[in-house]
Protein backbone atom coordinates (compact mmCIF):
# COMPACT_ATOMS: atom_id res chain seq x y z
CA UNK A 1 0.00 0.00 0.00
CA UNK A 2 1.29 3.51 -0.64
CA UNK A 3 0.49 5.95 2.15
CA UNK A 4 0.21 9.69 1.35
CA UNK A 5 1.08 12.93 3.40
CA UNK A 6 -1.58 15.69 2.76
CA UNK A 7 -2.00 19.10 3.70
CA UNK A 8 -2.82 18.40 7.08
CA UNK A 9 -0.64 16.62 9.96
CA UNK A 10 -1.69 13.01 10.58
CA UNK A 11 -4.51 12.40 7.72
CA UNK A 12 -3.58 9.93 4.92
CA UNK A 13 -5.00 9.19 1.23
CA UNK A 14 -4.00 5.03 1.65
CA UNK A 15 -3.83 3.66 -2.14
CA UNK A 16 -3.80 -0.22 -2.32
CA UNK A 17 -2.19 -2.52 -4.59
CA UNK A 18 -5.00 -4.16 -6.29
CA UNK A 19 -3.94 -7.28 -8.52
CA UNK A 20 -6.47 -7.64 -11.56
CA UNK A 21 -7.13 -10.62 -13.57
CA UNK A 22 -10.19 -11.93 -15.97
CA UNK A 23 -11.46 -13.33 -12.36
CA UNK A 24 -11.79 -9.95 -11.39
CA UNK A 25 -9.32 -8.59 -8.74
CA UNK A 26 -7.76 -9.08 -5.19
CA UNK A 27 -6.48 -6.37 -2.62
CA UNK A 28 -5.31 -6.23 0.53
CA UNK A 29 -7.33 -3.28 2.69
CA UNK A 30 -5.62 -3.25 6.08
CA UNK A 31 -2.33 -5.05 7.61
CA UNK A 32 -2.33 -2.98 11.38
CA UNK A 33 1.77 -3.81 11.26
CA UNK A 34 2.10 -1.52 7.87
CA UNK A 35 -0.58 1.04 8.62
CA UNK A 36 1.15 1.61 12.16
CA UNK A 37 4.62 1.65 10.92
CA UNK A 38 3.11 4.48 7.78
CA UNK A 39 1.30 6.57 10.07
CA UNK A 40 3.76 6.38 12.91
CA UNK A 41 1.78 5.41 15.56
CA UNK A 42 -0.46 2.31 17.22
CA UNK A 43 -4.20 2.96 15.76
CA UNK A 44 -6.14 -0.27 17.29
CA UNK A 45 -9.66 -0.24 15.48
CA UNK A 46 -12.32 -1.74 17.24
CA UNK A 47 -15.13 -1.48 15.35
CA UNK A 48 -16.64 -1.92 11.42
CA UNK A 49 -19.39 0.38 10.46
CA UNK A 50 -21.05 0.37 7.25
CA UNK A 51 -23.73 2.38 5.40
CA UNK A 52 -25.69 2.67 2.18
CA UNK A 53 -26.92 6.19 0.71
CA UNK A 54 -27.91 7.48 -2.60
CA UNK A 55 -27.05 9.90 -4.89
CA UNK A 56 -26.56 13.61 -3.53
CA UNK A 57 -26.96 12.34 0.26
CA UNK A 58 -24.43 14.04 2.75
CA UNK A 59 -23.51 12.54 6.05
CA UNK A 60 -21.69 15.00 8.12
CA UNK A 61 -19.59 16.66 9.35
CA UNK A 62 -19.85 14.52 12.83
CA UNK A 63 -17.80 14.05 15.03
CA UNK A 64 -17.31 12.35 18.84
CA UNK A 65 -15.86 15.39 21.68
CA UNK A 66 -13.67 14.40 24.35
CA UNK A 67 -12.67 10.47 25.56
CA UNK A 68 -14.81 9.32 22.92
CA UNK A 69 -13.10 10.57 20.14
CA UNK A 70 -12.64 8.82 17.05
CA UNK A 71 -10.02 7.81 14.52
CA UNK A 72 -11.20 6.58 11.34
CA UNK A 73 -10.44 4.51 8.48
CA UNK A 74 -12.74 4.57 5.66
CA UNK A 75 -13.47 3.15 1.99
CA UNK A 76 -15.99 2.90 -0.49
CA UNK A 77 -17.57 -0.76 -1.40
CA UNK A 78 -19.78 0.45 -4.30
CA UNK A 79 -20.37 3.84 -5.59
CA UNK A 80 -18.52 6.69 -5.56
CA UNK A 81 -18.29 9.67 -3.15
CA UNK A 82 -16.21 12.96 -1.82
CA UNK A 83 -15.37 12.17 1.36
CA UNK A 84 -14.00 15.19 3.55
CA UNK A 85 -12.34 15.98 6.91
CA UNK A 86 -12.28 18.78 9.28
CA UNK A 87 -9.25 20.09 11.55
CA UNK A 88 -10.78 20.68 14.41
CA UNK A 89 -7.99 20.84 16.48
CA UNK A 90 -7.67 23.92 18.91
CA UNK A 91 -4.42 25.93 18.36
CA UNK A 92 -3.03 23.64 15.07
CA UNK A 93 -1.81 25.60 12.17
CA UNK A 94 -4.78 23.70 9.62
CA UNK A 95 -7.55 24.56 12.19
CA UNK A 96 -10.63 25.10 10.05
CA UNK A 97 -8.77 23.68 6.96
CA UNK A 98 -10.07 20.48 5.35
CA UNK A 99 -8.67 17.83 3.17
CA UNK A 100 -11.32 16.44 0.52
CA UNK A 101 -10.49 12.77 -1.48
CA UNK A 102 -12.80 11.06 -3.86
CA UNK A 103 -12.80 7.27 -2.82
CA UNK A 104 -15.23 4.71 -5.05
CA UNK A 105 -15.10 1.37 -5.76
CA UNK A 106 -13.02 1.87 -8.96
CA UNK A 107 -10.26 3.65 -7.32
CA UNK A 108 -10.28 0.92 -3.68
CA UNK A 109 -8.37 4.29 -2.24
CA UNK A 110 -9.00 4.60 1.64
CA UNK A 111 -8.76 7.99 3.89
CA UNK A 112 -7.00 7.72 7.47
CA UNK A 113 -8.72 10.67 9.38
CA UNK A 114 -7.01 10.65 13.13
CA UNK A 115 -8.87 11.81 16.21
CA UNK A 116 -9.42 15.77 16.24
CA UNK A 117 -11.30 15.88 12.81
CA UNK A 118 -14.31 16.46 11.78
CA UNK A 119 -15.92 14.30 9.01
CA UNK A 120 -18.62 13.89 6.53
CA UNK A 121 -19.17 12.34 3.02
CA UNK A 122 -21.72 13.50 -0.34
CA UNK A 123 -22.49 10.22 -2.62
CA UNK A 124 -21.58 11.03 -6.32
CA UNK A 125 -23.28 8.15 -7.82
CA UNK A 126 -26.84 6.79 -7.80
CA UNK A 127 -26.19 4.80 -4.59
CA UNK A 128 -23.03 4.17 -2.58
CA UNK A 129 -21.62 1.79 0.22
CA UNK A 130 -19.45 3.18 2.83
CA UNK A 131 -17.43 1.57 5.42
CA UNK A 132 -14.83 2.77 7.99
CA UNK A 133 -13.33 1.32 11.12
CA UNK A 134 -13.40 3.76 14.15
CA UNK A 135 -10.93 3.20 17.11
CA UNK A 136 -13.59 3.81 20.19
CA UNK A 137 -17.36 3.32 20.69
CA UNK A 138 -19.95 5.56 19.41
CA UNK A 139 -21.20 7.82 22.29
CA UNK A 140 -24.15 9.11 21.60
CA UNK A 141 -23.86 11.73 24.52
CA UNK A 142 -20.64 12.88 22.86
CA UNK A 143 -21.56 13.15 19.55
CA UNK A 144 -21.19 16.69 17.58
CA UNK A 145 -21.97 17.74 13.96
CA UNK A 146 -20.80 20.94 12.22
CA UNK A 147 -22.28 22.14 9.38
CA UNK A 148 -21.74 20.96 5.84
CA UNK A 149 -22.38 24.34 4.54
CA UNK A 150 -19.84 26.85 6.95
CA UNK A 151 -18.48 29.61 5.75
CA UNK A 152 -15.89 30.09 7.67
CA UNK A 153 -15.06 26.08 6.23
CA UNK A 154 -15.83 26.73 2.88
CA UNK A 155 -15.86 23.47 1.47
CA UNK A 156 -16.83 23.14 -2.60
CA UNK A 157 -19.34 20.64 -2.93
CA UNK A 158 -19.56 19.26 -6.28
CA UNK A 159 -23.16 19.71 -6.63
CA UNK A 160 -25.54 22.30 -6.32
CA UNK A 161 -26.85 22.87 -2.42
CA UNK A 162 -30.60 22.33 -3.48
CA UNK A 163 -29.53 18.51 -4.77
CA UNK A 164 -28.30 17.68 -1.05
CA UNK A 165 -30.24 15.62 1.17
CA UNK A 166 -29.06 15.75 4.58
CA UNK A 167 -30.91 14.72 8.15
CA UNK A 168 -32.76 17.66 10.10
CA UNK A 169 -29.87 16.55 12.81
CA UNK A 170 -27.38 17.90 10.30
CA UNK A 171 -28.64 21.16 9.22
CA UNK A 172 -29.38 21.33 12.84
CA UNK A 173 -25.56 20.96 13.73
CA UNK A 174 -23.42 24.14 15.05
CA UNK A 175 -21.24 26.68 13.32
CA UNK A 176 -17.54 26.29 13.07
CA UNK A 177 -17.30 28.90 15.11
CA UNK A 178 -19.60 28.16 18.01
CA UNK A 179 -18.75 24.08 18.14
CA UNK A 180 -17.20 22.20 20.82
CA UNK A 181 -13.65 21.74 19.40
CA UNK A 182 -10.80 19.91 20.26
CA UNK A 183 -7.53 21.23 22.64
Amino acid sequence: MEYKKTGIEGVYIIQPKVFNDQRGYFFESFRQADFDANIGEHIEFIQDNESKSSYGVLRGLHYQKGEFSQAKLVRVIKGRVLDVAVDIRKGSPTFGKYVMVELSEDNKTQFFIPRGFAHGFLVLSDEAVFTYKVDNVYAPQSEASIRFDDPDINIKWPIDANEILTSEKDMKAKWLKDAEVFG
